[in-house]
């Protein structure tokens, strides 16, 4: 077995770096998912606060870890922490 190291096929000028996609350019990129999950879970924490189901209020926990799985690094932690709460 040997090792032809001058005839990579690879050619160095074609590599380019990954850069995602700009967000603010481009809105349609950003992902809704967080928002929704925090408005379901918000109703049904309500609803399991105020007509004591159970079932929602673990629906509501349930949507609060899908928020918080999906949110960005970049958003506010104190209102993820206090969303989650």
């Amino acid at each position: 077995m040997s090792t032809n190291s001058f005839a990579d096929p690879r050619r160095q000028n074609k590599i380019l770096r990954y850069k995602p996609p700009n967000t603010e350019t481009n809105p349609t990129l950003e992902d809704p998912t967080p928002d929704y999950m925090n408005l379901l879970g918000m109703i049904f924490s309500m609803c399991g606060l105020m007509l004591k189901l159970k079932w929602c209020a673990w629906i509501a926990v349930y949507c609060s870890f899908i928020s918080f799985a999906n949110s960005r690094s970049s958003e506010d932690t104190k209102q993820m922490m206090s969303s989650f709460m």
